[in-house]
């Protein structure tokens, strides 16, 4: 791989994982709720990429990593009902943010913000590609399938190489980790920010329909 496994390692060095759980007066459950929420929507230091209106009711975040076979199978299985009921529809706000357990990870992290520049619609086409090809790039050679996958977006094999050695877009996402795992307290992929409250792990249309229909009629 292009990208330094010390580098990354020294970009990702992720502390403060470890969350005391205490009890709390029932009056304090909505502060914290209302408290998390603006940790989750903080600006960080990559454009959010987000589809759905800006002031909808509910927004969703998601952490995830671009190797996480959970993340895939969430992707393919349950974004599709949520997309079609939820944001084709305008009721709710989407945010995906990069989470990435490894080196591959970042990889993917990057080619797909620099494919998609600013455009989140593109962005989002690009991880959907990402995920559903995960076992072919992250299994094999993953340089090589990247570069095809960047070439087939539109990249030339130079902005490709040029993509995956971005230090500064690195340290970027790495930034962004280590605020989402310090602050936010994410640990693991996939995990959701619903109006600030989190679910993690795969999670099914269901559960998400729990927690968001209340909200929308709140």
């Amino acid at each position: 791989m292009i990208i330094t496994r010390r580098a990354f390692a020294a970009a990702l060095s992720l502390t403060g994982l470890a969350a005391v759980i205490g009890l709390s007066p029932f009056r304090l459950i909505a502060q914290a709720m209302a408290q998390s929420a603006a940790d989750v929507a903080k600006p960080v230091s990559l454009p959010d990429m987000a589809i759905g209106p800006a002031d909808a009711k509910v927004t969703v975040t998601e952490f995830a990593s671009m190797t996480c076979p959970h993340c895939a199978a969430f992707n393919a299985e349950v974004f599709p009902k949520i997309k079609s009921a939820y944001i084709d529809t305008g009721k709710i706000r989407y945010i995906f943010r990069e989470f990435p357990l490894d080196i591959k990870a970042a990889a993917g992290s990057m080619l797909a913000r620099c494919i998609a520049k600013d455009d989140a619609g593109k962005y989002f086409a690009v991880i959907d590609m990402l995920f559903k090809q995960q076992n072919d790039w992250v299994m094999k050679n993953t340089t090589e399938t990247l570069t095809r996958i960047g070439k087939q977006a539109g990249l030339s094999q130079q902005q490709v190489e040029d993509c995956l050695k971005d230090q500064a877009l690195l340290d970027k996402i790495a930034a962004d980790q280590k605020y989402a795992a310090e602050v936010l307290k994410v640990d693991s992929t996939p995990t959701f920010f619903v109006n600030g409250e989190k679910i993690k792990g795969e999670t099914s249309f269901e559960e998400f329909q729990k927690k968001i229909d209340p909200l929308l009629k709140g």
